[in-house]
């Protein structure tokens, strides 16, 4: 069973619930990790169900393996119940998108933006790499717009994917992008260091979660300081018997030679 899966039978009724509850990746290494290929094989383990409840608590990730997930779930036959339980963002708003009915507390956020890429090569390769961005775009674009249907329209869209916009949840049901706001939990919206220096517009009160988490995880106490340092002279000793038989090998090497 992959591990951000649970399955719940309640009376005659199937249920499960998915998790996607850190970064869209290609090869999992974290346990908060979702690919495609692992989101596949939990759709499958469900077997024939009636409805997924998906929650979703992700900074984005990679795109293409977001829209497999986006097409997976569309394609599935079961309800979708989609619950931002604390932060949508990139692509994770786009597979966001596959709900029949999307809920977001009142705490939880969802952004929008153009998807980027880190590009080398000559003139003709990085022109192409813009050509390929702007089809990708087109593809949110498209998939967020049959989400909304008449509460949002291509021209407000397009402005607000190119403000990297950060919703509210009421904001995004007025766009048309969630369906309900439900009562604040405690999967506040946040984000990691390495997504608040990625993205361009991140709200002031995630960039001062992010502030307090290195503050927090830069005071030390006296004890962990002093475990620190017996740790640090360990290694060194280690270090400095590795290359004493290092110096030892070789001269032997040396003479022997």
């Amino acid at each position: 069973m992959p591990k951000y899966l649970t399955i719940k039978q309640e009376a005659n009724q199937s249920k499960a619930s998915l998790y996607i509850d850190g970064e869209i990746v290609t090869d999992e290494w974290e346990d908060s990790d979702t690919s495609a290929a692992g989101f596949r094989d939990a759709l499958k383990s469900l077997g024939d169900i009636k409805t997924i409840n998906l929650h979703i608590n992700s900074p984005g990730g990679s795109v293409f393996e977001g829209i497999a997930i986006y097409n997976m779930l569309k394609q599935n036959s079961a309800h979708i119940n989609v619950y931002v339980d604390g932060l949508a963002a990139s692509i994770s708003s786009v597979i966001a998108m596959s709900g029949d009915a999307i809920f977001m507390p009142s705490n939880a956020m969802m952004m929008i933006h153009n998807p980027w890429t880190m590009a080398v090569g000559n003139a003709s390769e990085l022109r192409k790499q813009a050509d390929d961005l702007d089809r990708i775009t087109e593809s949110s674009v498209q998939t967020y717009l049959a989400k909304a249907g008449d509460k949002l329209d291509k021209d407000t869209l397009k402005q607000l994917m190119d403000d990297e916009t950060w919703l509210t949840a009421q904001e995004a049901v007025d766009y048309g992008l969630a369906d309900e706001v439900i009562s604040a939990n405690k999967s506040a919206a946040s984000i990691s260091k390495q997504f608040a220096q990625r993205y361009r517009h991140v709200p002031e009160q995630l960039i001062e979660q992010v502030k307090s988490h290195d503050e927090s995880a830069n005071k030390l106490t006296d004890d962990q300081r002093q475990k620190l340092l017996e740790r640090t002279k360990t290694n060194l000793k280690a270090i400095n018997l590795d290359l004493t038989n290092m110096k030892e090998d070789i001269r032997d090497e040396f003479l022997s030679n």
